[in-house]
């Protein structure tokens, strides 16, 4: 049987469900309905047939949508006469031939009889449940009613079809009802929203259907974990606060005006794309091919702004006038406040009194952009520290407040939202490739990882990509058995921090272990929960590297190529005295950074 993807609405989503190969994809016209299509449908493949579908519909509307959009076919929902039909299939002003799928709903009966007038004037019959409404009802009817189907017409099966069906429709397959079932039609049991589709939930039909294993999901899932990390561990106080973000994220980021002021200030304000730079010098001395992805040229040097972009608009539509966040290295702090003061939106962050030390130029610059610094006192002083200090403020003024998390951490849907916003940087690896190499898939994707939020992003539209290797590279600080170390894949374990479950340092009784790092964006003692599912079931290579082993290779960029990297970036770039690569290999690396931040760090270890 084909199959059919029914409602589709928001363009992105589109390309996502069409890369799944489905015969069909449908474009509802009705204006009452909620998944009405009223966008611009992106270039799909020849093999997807585009299907738009009209209830009791002018002829002429019709024929003009069909020519617009350059439909494949039409399905025709209402009370459309068999005339009508023939109409439309044979009428010459339209620019091709098209399919004509006439629509019977079925509830306690059906009387077979209806079709024989249309016999001779549609291509395919569909039945669907009658609702209050045409289409989208959610619910199933007896398919066995279609045992006393007297055509030979190949026919649709639509009506409430879901995951929970897949045992029902193989049974069906085996029946004789199903001897002319051509396809099926799916539509609201597949959805995040209305015409908004879970592109995960529909492979998983896809596969169950045709008996293949599943391929290990590395994506959310509609619970908020990655495997077994991830989730949402959170007072009760601050409850609707997730909850509202939960239930609108999707949504809002699907909206085509959202999708568009987005993206015009990542060109416009950001400077994206960034670019893809090939780096001879480097690559000639490891003897393989290094490219860098330049986030470092980024406005505000790092990769961080791509995500607060996204999260000062999401707030906006939220109705949300405070904006708080933590940061470490101060990137994400400088992110923030940058696009609060664009905005004009009040911004308190919180970092850790040791950081504040060591990276003054940042907070010079969070002050310069109207930010109200606020250090964290306790504990360690870092990272950690702050985001508790950000989560308290949060739980004491829920209703005004969005906090901006800058890490790919925190409770759902923080680490997929943060993680989608940050996808921008393998979306343009992958094209940049395509102009340099010819392909678009490198051999590896490396990067440095603390929560992981830059990491994310590279590995984004990769992570299923079987043939592309992932590297994440951790701070070992003073040596992994040092007592002084940040290596959370080698020294954590399962436990909750920050509102998810994920890979924690902590103690036998569960107390969280202080982390060290030379780095102030990498000293955190838990990992982001997609990170923690890729270290558990082997997706990503992890890697330590220490202070010296950083400082090393950062300073080597400075000579080789001319770049001052962050020493968060210098991390990942010290994995090429660690690992040997192939000549032909390509290796992609986030430049999640650039150094001005670090200057001082740079000075003192080697005493320029």
């Amino acid at each position: 049987m084909k199959l059919k993807v029914c409602g589709m609405k928001y363009q992105d989503n589109m390309e996502q469900v069409a890369a799944l190969q489905p015969d069909y994809l449908g474009f509802i016209f009705y204006e009452k309905s909620p998944r009405h299509f009223d966008t611009k449908i992106p270039e799909l493949p020849e093999s997807i047939k585009k299907t738009g579908v009209f209830v009791n519909e002018d002829l002429n509307t019709v024929i003009e949508q069909v020519n617009k959009f350059k439909l494949d076919a039409v399905q025709l929902h209402g009370e459309e006469s068999p005339f009508y039909c023939n109409m439309l299939r044979t009428t010459k002003l339209l620019s091709k031939p098209i399919e004509v799928i006439k629509v019977f709903s079925v509830k306690d009966g059906f009387n077979f009889e209806v079709l024989k007038e249309f016999e001779n004037v549609c291509d395919y019959y569909l039945f669907d449940t009658k609702g209050k409404l045409p289409g989208g009802n959610g619910y199933t009817f007896d398919w066995s009613l279609l045992n006393d189907y007297p055509s030979t017409k190949p026919f649709f099966l639509s009506g409430g079809i879901g995951l929970d069906q897949v045992s029902d429709i193989k049974k069906f397959k085996e029946s004789e009802a199903s001897k002319y079932c051509y396809a099926l039609d799916i539509n609201s049991k597949f959805e995040i929203a209305p015409g908004l589709k879970n592109v995960a939930i529909i492979k998983e039909f896809q596969n169950k259907l045709s008996n293949k294993t599943m391929q290990e999901n590395y994506n959310v899932d509609d619970k908020g974990y990655y495997g077994d990390f991830g989730g949402a561990y959170i007072p009760e106080m601050l409850y609707p606060n997730v909850e509202e973000l939960r239930q609108n994220y999707l949504k809002v980021m699907a909206e085509p005006d959202f999708k568009n002021e987005f993206d015009k200030l990542l060109k416009d304000y950001v400077g994206r794309p960034s670019p893809l730079y090939f780096a001879k010098r480097l690559s000639e001395k490891y003897n393989t091919k290094i490219y860098l992805k330049r986030e470092d040229l980024n406005h505000t040097g790092a990769h961080k702004i791509n995500n607060t972009i996204g999260q000062i608009l999401m707030a906006k539509r939220l109705g949300k006038k405070r904006i708080i966040a933590e940061t470490g290295a101060g990137q994400h702090g400088v992110a923030t406040a940058t696009v609060c003061a664009l905005m004009g939106l009040e911004c308190i962050v919180y970092m850790g009194e040791i950081d504040i030390a060591r990276q003054a130029p940042n907070v010079a610059r969070m002050k310069m952009l109207g930010a109200k610094v606020v250090p964290a006192l306790s504990g360690s002083r870092t990272l950690k520290d702050a985001t508790n200090e950000a989560i308290r403020d949060w739980i004491n003024n829920p209703v005004n407040t969005h906090y901006i998390i800058g890490s790919a951490i925190g409770p759902h849907p923080y680490p997929d939202m943060v993680t989608r916003f940050q996808s921008v940087i393998s979306e343009e690896i992958k094209w940049q490739l395509k102009e340099q190499e010819g392909r678009e898939n490198p051999d590896y994707v490396a990067a440095c990882i603390g929560g992981g939020s830059n990491a994310a992003g590279t590995y984004y539209h990769f992570l299923h990509e079987e043939d592309v290797k992932i590297i994440a590279v951790e701070a070992a600080g003073l040596g992994v058995d040092s007592g002084e170390s940040a290596a959370t894949s080698v020294l954590g374990k399962e436990g909750i921090i920050h509102g998810c479950k994920t890979l924690l340092m902590q103690t036998n009784d569960g107390q969280i272990t202080e982390p060290y790092s030379i780095s102030a964006g990498l000293d955190y003692p838990g990992v982001g929960p997609m990170h923690a599912h890729l270290c558990k079931t082997g997706r990503a290579e992890f890697l330590s590297i220490t202070d010296d082993e950083a400082m090393k290779a950062g300073l080597e960029l400075c000579e080789l190529e001319g770049i001052i990297p962050a020493i968060e970036s210098s991390h990942a770039l010290a994995i090429f005295e660690q690992k040997q690569f192939k000549p032909d290999d390509v290796v992609v690396m986030s430049l999640s950074g650039r150094g001005d931040k670090d200057l001082q760090n740079y000075i003192d270890y080697f005493r320029i």
